[in-house]
């Protein structure tokens, strides 16, 4: 008897065990379903409906007009979805509609804060789909704020979850998440996987041949084989790991020994000699160079017969802008070459020119990126008058308009005693004081109100010399604008840590090279050791004599996988579509007359 009632007390204890396993999810709620009405007849229905119903037919209505490509409507009816009337399951739904509206406005932040719903707690009680609509959703908001490790995180965590071509997708994008973070201070994780991945992009930034960057990926590899970018690598290393170069052994430097560059050319070759040096104490084998004074050429064609007949694989130089200028104007060079400034703009070279510089455009478009990426939306801008200003302003400008900024206004500054009356300009405080004089013409007393400036200015892009921005900071602050914050390119940094001397530019947040925020590096205190002055502003010179180096046996890779990135000391150098390296650069701000490195933000 005993034994014929164990089946049965077997059965009603799975059956009380199921009870209680699904009494929360009886208060979870269902998702909505695709409706089979139209969006107008959704809308009705919810007018008649009681509150619980007529939220879910808003939250349907709403999902169908986003499906359908009305992001402004279904903002709109979104908007009037009361989440409180909602069950736990609709909310997460609603909450993740929400964020990609948000993300569809180029809100990040909002997004983020709509995936912040108490709700969001149950997402794993919800079917795969929605679990991996919301994660993705997060996903997005946090790469388009800035926070490209969580992004990388959360897309790690969601692999699993994915097949087919939407799990090959957010492999690549969990890749280029990672390859995209900054390499110092290396981030770590306790999660197995994120950490794998971060251990290949660190893999990845290898100084030196390519050579040497395959054998790192393989090494990489062999101790990580059930890593998931192990058992499939990215599509951009599996292109690296099958590209083939010759050992690069003899680089001619072209730079002129005599004449008005001869200072910028020694600061450049001591920078690339120092290069050359640590790899031979690091017991590699780097390519022979050989010296030649372009301020004594006689003609570029004579000076490549001569290189070619020395067995010269790569020409890093000249520095000269007309020399660069006669080689972009060429259909071919019979030596891959790495010219040490810049054609004109828009002016394409030879498929073997590339071109390296410390372009002051690079910087108004870092100033222009990273002020994005910190919110803001509304500039003005102060520039010296002049062409190189109006190079500056036009890089900022399409930049800045081209992410969606509006530029409000710019002041071109020449004469100190002007800089007042164009800062009042820029700020509109004349109109303020025009009303004061009418209110008190209107009353016939005196009005006691100071002027006030324009409230719709979220920063200044402010390029400047050290001397320009200590007159500049303080007569923005005499002119009621000291609280609007600064985003300065690198010319108003002399490289000199004089407290005295940056205490009137506190506050302001500025772009510069690794080299003269990273005083402990290595090669940097080698060099400062043996050439003081490279602690200065000629320091950004020897920095990219150092990247240049660094540079020629990467050129190929560069041009292979345009979205390699390597770490130099005079930016995060890349190679754009005219084969001109650009820089993204780290950043500092002034405070209290100290420099003090502010974290990266990469977009």
């Amino acid at each position: 008897m005993i034994a014929c009632l164990r089946p049965f007390l077997v059965l009603c204890l799975a059956g009380l065990l199921a009870a209680c396993a699904s009494s929360p999810s009886s208060t979870l709620g269902e998702l909505p379903r695709t409706p089979q009405a139209t969006l107008e007849q959704l809308l009705q229905q919810a007018e008649t409906s009681e509150p619980n119903k007529a939220a879910e037919l808003r939250l349907s209505a709403a999902d169908l007009a986003a499906r359908q490509g009305d992001n402004s409507r279904a903002s709109q009816i979104l908007g009037q979805v009361a989440l409180d009337q909602l069950k736990p399951a609709q909310q997460i739904y609603a909450s993740t509609l929400a964020a990609e509206m948000a993300l569809a406005q180029d809100e990040p932040k909002r997004a983020l804060q709509a995936l912040t719903h108490p709700s969001l707690e149950r997402l794993a009680e919800l079917p795969v789909e929605q679990q991996i609509r919301t994660q993705s959703a997060r996903a997005n908001a946090l790469e388009a704020d800035g926070q490209l490790l969580a992004a990388a995180r959360e897309r790690v965590f969601i692999a699993p979850l994915l097949s087919g071509e939407n799990a090959q997708r957010n492999h690549e994008t969990i890749w280029r998440l990672v390859s995209a973070l900054p390499a110092e201070p290396a981030p770590t994780s306790q999660d197995a996987d994120l950490a794998g991945w971060l251990n290949l992009a660190s893999a990845t930034r290898t100084r030196g041949t390519l050579q040497q960057q395959q054998a790192a990926i393989a090494a990489w590899q062999s101790q990580n084989p059930d890593h998931p970018a192990a058992r499939q690598l990215p599509q951009a290393l599996n292109e690296l790991m099958s590209l083939t170069q010759q050992p690069l052994e003899q680089i001619a430097l072209l730079l002129p020994q005599d004449g008005p560059l001869a200072s910028v050319a020694r600061a450049l070759r001591d920078g690339l000699l120092a290069a050359h040096y640590q790899a031979q104490q690091a017991g590699e084998n780097p390519p022979n160079i050989q010296l030649y004074d372009s301020s004594r050429l006689s003609s570029l064609d004579d000076f490549y017969r001569q290189a070619q007949a020395a067995g010269v694989q790569l020409v890093i130089g000249p520095l000269e802008k007309p020399l660069v200028k006669q080689l972009s104007d060429r259909e071919e060079l019979p030596i891959t070459t790495l010219a040490l400034n810049y054609s004109d703009a828009g002016q394409e070279g030879p498929p073997q020119l590339f071109q390296f510089g410390l372009a002051a455009e690079d910087e108004a478009r870092e100033v222009a990126r990273r002020a994005w990426a910190d919110g803001m939306r509304r500039a003005v801008a102060l520039v010296p008058r002049g062409e190189w200003g109006e190079r500056v302003l036009d890089a900022f400008r399409q930049q800045w308009q081209a992410q969606g900024g509006e530029l409000l206004g710019a002041e071109r500054v020449d004469q100190p005693v002007e800089l007042a009356n164009q800062i009042a300009r820029l700020f509109q405080l004349g109109q303020s004081e025009a009303r004061n004089k009418s209110l008190q013409s209107a009353g016939g007393t005196a009005v006691a109100a100071q002027p006030t400036r324009r409230q719709d200015v979220d920063f200044i892009f402010l390029a400047a010399t050290p001397q320009q921005a200590q007159q500049i900071k303080p007569t923005l602050a005499f002119q009621y604008a000291g609280d609007v914050p600064v985003y300065a390119t690198s010319h108003l940094f002399t490289g000199a840590h004089s407290q005295a001397q940056y205490r009137d530019l506190n506050g302001i947040q500025f772009c510069e090279t690794p080299w003269l925020l990273d005083v402990d590096d290595p090669l940097r205190r080698q060099v400062d050791s043996q050439w003081p002055q490279a602690g200065g502003s000629l320091g950004r010179l020897y920095a990219m004599g150092v990247d240049a180096f660094r540079l020629a046996p990467r050129l190929g890779q560069l041009k292979a996988l345009p979205e390699t990135r390597i770490d130099g000391l005079s930016g995060r150098l890349s190679l754009n579509p005219s084969q001109r390296i650009e820089r993204q650069l780290p950043w500092a701000e002034f405070r209290d007359g100290q420099i003090q490195r502010l974290p990266d933000t990469v977009n």
